[in-house]
């Protein structure tokens, strides 16, 4: 009951309210404190700061009574244990204008920190949705679908086409090609065959397999990197207030000097002020709306930040890791090479072929080759006798001509013939991370048709300059070895470990931290997620990247730009400038309100103002951050 009243009057309608009552006690208490007629408003029962005191300090004192019960050793003195006493010293000599203007400026402080610091926690619910909660088992030579959890680990399992995979197993039987972004983040379906494992929740497009069972449950693919993610969500901590750290030395010193005051001046009226004036709420206000201005400027960039936590460690950040595949790259497909082994082939007329051919595919290759071939205008012939084979390629006839569209096993399966010149094109392809789609007429390879994923051209002036800012680069991905060194060297990237599933991606972020590293992580698949919890920083691919990917980061790049990546940095720096430029400030006029005080010059409602006045400079300060030009 208590805790829902405090988190009530601690809300924002109430603290506008708790504001509004201040105001109107405002204007009565300049009037008398600057010579003017006691102004009193006489349709109210009793003193509007009242009702400050009330909603703002009821939370106040809650805060602080919690923090001195729970918390252990000298952080149970906190800023709130200092404004409290403030606040009931400045009650017992009458002045309720003070009291309710210091735990007002802190019910303020308090209600920015929680809108910069509060991050969404959605990511961990859609990546438990993604498991699969039936299977389908062969027993006794019949088929019965039952829930995943009741699989158990040698059971016979029948995946048919467009089926999640329930848990992780060995084929035993058939041939398909499955859709594993989920765990590695490739780009492509990987054609799998009898002997070769698969994951839970990855995706079986094509072919139908049986598999057995050889990790079941908890023990799943899905089911450790659903608990990675809440490992690493346990391990983050809330940012703690700077007023917080330095409340251990505040307290005594401000009680010492309110005490010593009033000892040689013999006036409570000093000592109260001193406690007033003494009050770290510019100090609370300080991390807050800087992070506050600089979100709002990010946000403008098109950078979303969830968390003023990773503005002040991105400062830090001397690593960045990358995954490939829709981060470094646009995760799309597209034809790069036509090559003709053939004189009397062109480009154009092996690509009419190999797409009128693939045209009835639903394999994702073939689909590129059609769409490609479709987008330079190239005419297409009805194809007949279509035959696909999943996981190897297609056989159909085209104008007469029996086309075989494939791998080389499959090519080599139908009778054509790979000679030394394709084998140099193809290890020349390979090389470059590129898919190979050999075309074949009969029993000859005429052509073969390369695919590759499409390099953001912004990626390589982006390195640059981040190695520009001392920053170092790696590459995480799950793709093949050659692929990622391919895509590496194009951009500029010397450390690159490839073929890595999302425990492998933790542990080398970990194995970097462990170096003294400060590392951020940057992806855009629900595989990438572990790794983004893990780093010091993460950064998701907003527009493109998953629910997920997005979620478990603490800044997403709405428009995929990731350019912004130094502009990020620089912007961070220049938060936590701000941060200690605005701390310093409220520490001299704090050292000057003080000494005001001790020579009787302020009293508690205007030592008050001073204090708010302090609070406005803060203010003002972090505001400079928004208009700022980081580009």
């Amino acid at each position: 009951m208590l805790k829902k009243l405090n988190d009530f009057l601690a809300g924002l309608p109430m603290t506008i309210v708790a504001g509004a009552f201040l105001l109107l006690d405002l204007v009565p208490h300049l009037m008398e404190e600057f010579g003017g007629t006691s102004v009193r408003l006489s349709f109210l029962p009793f003193d509007p700061a009242w009702a400050t005191i009330v909603i703002s300090g009821i939370p106040l004192l809650y805060l602080a009574v919690w923090r001195i019960i729970h918390n252990p050793g000298i952080s149970k003195i906190s800023s709130a244990l200092l404004i409290c006493i403030a606040m009931f010293a400045a009650i017992a000599i009458g002045d309720l204008f003070a009291a309710g203007e210091v735990v007002f400026i802190m019910a303020i402080g308090a209600l920015l920190e929680e809108a910069t610091t509060n991050r969404a926690k959605k990511g961990l619910k859609k990546l438990i949705s993604l498991a699969p909660t039936k299977g389908r088992r062969l027993k006794d030579g019949k088929e019965e679908m039952i829930p995943a959890e009741e699989i158990r680990q040698g059971d016979l399992l029948r995946i048919l086409p467009g089926e999640t995979i329930p848990v992780d197993g060995t084929i035993l039987s058939g041939e398909t090609s499955v859709d594993q972004s989920i765990m590695t983040g490739e780009s492509l379906p990987v054609d799998k065959s009898v002997g070769e494992e698969v994951f839970c929740g990855t995706i079986n497009r094509f072919g139908s397999i049986d598999i057995s069972a050889t990790k079941v449950g908890e023990n799943s693919s899905l089911q450790k990197l659903i608990r990675m993610v809440q490992d690493a969500e346990n391990k983050q901590s809330p940012m703690q207030r700077i007023a917080d750290r330095a409340a251990s030395w505040l307290v005594p010193v401000a009680l010492l000097i309110a005490v010593l005051a009033y000892v040689f001046s013999g006036n409570i009226v000093t000592a109260v002020t001193v406690l007033v004036v003494f009050c770290p709420c510019a100090l609370v206000l300080a991390t807050p709306t800087a992070i506050m201005a600089a979100i709002g400027q990010a946000t403008k960039h098109g950078v979303i930040i969830k968390s003023g936590e990773a503005l002040e460690k991105m400062g830090k950040v001397d690593t960045i890791a990358f995954d490939k595949t829709g981060t470094l790259t646009y995760g799309r497909l597209d034809v790069s090479d036509i090559i003709s082994f053939e004189e009397n082939i062109s480009e154009t007329e092996l690509l009419a072929l190999a797409a009128s051919a693939e045209a009835r595919s639903e394999h994702p290759l073939g689909k590129a080759i059609v769409a490609h071939a479709a987008a330079k205008g190239v005419t297409l012939t009805e194809a007949e006798d279509f035959k696909m084979t999943a996981g190897k390629g297609i056989l159909a006839e085209v104008s007469g001509r029996r086309l075989i569209c494939g791998n080389e096993k499959f090519l080599t399966e139908n009778g054509a013939s790979i000679g030394q010149k394709v084998q140099a094109a193809l290890e020349r392809l390979r090389t470059q991370g590129k898919a190979s789609i050999l075309v074949a007429d009969d029993r000859k390879c005429i052509g073969v048709i390369a695919l590759a994923d499409v390099l953001r051209p912004e990626a390589k002036d982006m390195v640059s300059r981040l190695a520009d800012m001392d920053t170092r680069t790696v590459l995480l991905t799950g793709d093949h070895q050659k692929t990622a060194d391919y895509f590496a060297k194009q951009v500029g990237i010397s450390g690159v470990r490839a073929e890595l599933l999302p425990e492998e991606k933790v542990q080398n972020i970990e194995k970097l931290q462990k170096e003294n590293h400060t590392v951020c992580m940057i992806g855009d698949g629900v595989n990438d997620a572990p790794a983004l919890k893990t780093a010091d920083v993460s950064v998701a691919m907003g527009s493109m990247g998953s629910d997920i990917a997005v979620d478990a980061a603490e800044v997403a790049l709405m428009s995929d730009d990731i350019s912004k990546i130094p502009y990020l940095k620089r912007l961070s720096n220049a938060t936590v400038r701000t941060i200690k430029a605005s701390i310093t400030l409220s520490m001299c006029i704090n050292f000057v309100a003080i000494v005001l005080s001790l020579m009787e010059v302020l009293t508690p409602t205007t030592g008050a103002l001073v204090h708010n006045a302090g609070s406005c400079f803060v203010v003002l300060i972090a505001a400079l951050l928004y208009d700022r030009k980081f580009e």
